[in-house]
């Protein structure tokens, strides 16, 4: 079925309706700008093969003869989106001959061939994703299904994106929970529109609820909320790593250290918190209670627990956050109430987002391996398109300390 056939089917708006979500194009390796999708459009956001050079550029030349393409206009070209219709007549073949060109299928003279290529990169001619799963039952697109762009997402898209260059398949980066007040449940929503008609698979970046494997679409989950259950999932060693981020700051010689936790229904929250209590009872500490609280991973909700720990007449001497941007929020914080980082507070993150490099100072945090995590998921994904399965893997990854200007020894009593 043509793009066009589609259309006049009426099976493009309903489908194609509702991807009006936040997007990002991802080139070499990292987002370069964010888009937002109008309604009724949808592009690929990153391809895993090479697009065919144009033979033609703005401005050139271009005379019609008997038996030749015929002009584009330029007008024309500016005015709309190209259709397989424009790509056979620019080309002076057949609407067929583009259709077995553009999917790959023989019967088409290389010359042919190579020109209608030509056509397509000039004019920018996308196949549309519905009208290719009606036609061959996949789209060879896989999708990336996140709640929010944020340090922690966008990393890891970054991850996939590079892994997914030479595999022959694109990625759709959707945001599932934009503007929503009921968070729980947004990937069984964007499940529900996207798998089977624009997506041959996913990943889904900290899912609310535990998955079931949906019929006839790969799933990965990374940090899921519920840990290593259900479908395959990718995830860090949070415990490890708390245990870590805590023993750093007790070699430094704190005793006193206060802990800024996660969300409570989040798989990773709860280990990194205990990561941290079985750390300081190792050490002969008991952990203050007062001392423990939820910050809820963002710096909006971990500003009012950030300043009772900093306010109170026996603060601590070291800060754990359980992320990096409720870590820099704790620094900020610091300064505004006069306290100098290192020097008076030490502060300990979690993730390793580009930002810890970038805060002022530079922030000392546990490194989860964003990027592999990213690119492990897409590569079982991967495997379970090409072998047919959806048998569930669970992968944990290492973390490691990242040691910078944060933390120091506890001021002298």
């Amino acid at each position: 079925m043509t793009d066009d056939k589609v259309r006049q089917s009426g099976l493009w708006q309903p489908v194609m309706g509702f991807v009006n979500r936040f997007r990002y194009r991802f080139r070499n390796g990292g987002p370069q700008q964010t888009h937002v999708v109008a309604r009724g459009t949808l592009t690929s956001v990153h391809s895993g093969t090479g697009s065919p050079g144009s033979t033609a550029g703005p401005g050139d030349s271009v005379t019609s003869s008997p038996g030749t393409p015929e002009p584009f206009a330029t007008q024309e070209r500016a005015t709309g989106r190209a259709t397989i219709t424009d790509v056979a007549r620019v080309a002076g073949v057949s609407v067929a001959t583009v259709s077995k060109v553009v999917n790959g299928r023989y019967g088409v003279a290389a010359a042919t061939a190579e020109r209608v290529l030509g056509v397509v990169a000039d004019l920018g001619y996308e196949s549309s994703l519905v009208a290719r799963s009606l036609r061959r039952r996949q789209t060879n697109v896989i999708g990336v299904l996140v709640a929010e762009f944020e340090p922690f997402s966008t990393e890891l898209l970054k991850g996939i994106s590079a892994a997914i260059d030479g595999t022959g398949y694109e990625l759709l980066a959707y945001c599932g929970d934009a503007g929503r007040s009921d968070h729980v449940g947004w990937e069984r929503r964007s499940l529900s529109r996207l798998a089977g008609t624009l997506i041959d698979g996913v990943v889904i970046v900290t899912p609310t609820l535990a998955l079931p494997v949906h019929e006839g679409v790969p799933i990965v989950a990374i940090d899921p909320h519920t840990g290593p259950t259900g479908p395959a999932t990718v995830d860090s060693d949070n415990l490890g790593g708390a245990r870590t981020a805590t023993e750093h700051l007790i070699a430094l010689g704190h005793t006193r250290i206060g802990y800024l936790g996660g969300r409570s229904d989040l798989e990773s929250a709860r280990l990194r918190e205990l990561g941290f209590v079985e750390a300081m009872t190792a050490a002969g500490l008991t952990p203050d209670p007062s001392l423990v609280l939820e910050g809820g991973y963002r710096p909006d909700r971990s500003d009012r627990p950030t300043h009772d720990l900093l306010e109170r007449a026996d603060r601590p001497t070291a800060v754990f956050a359980a992320n990096d941007l409720s870590a820099i929020h704790v620094i900020q914080v610091a300064q505004e109430l006069g306290l100098r980082v290192p020097e008076d507070l030490s502060v300990i993150g979690f993730d390793n987002v580009p930002e810890a490099a970038a805060s002022t100072p530079p922030l000392t945090t546990i490194a989860q391996s964003l990027h592999e995590m990213g690119a492990e998921a897409l590569r079982m994904v991967i495997a379970m398109l090409e072998s047919g399965t959806t048998a569930s893997k669970h992968t944990r990854l290492p973390t490691r300390l990242v040691e910078r200007a944060s933390t120091a020894p506890p001021p002298a009593a």
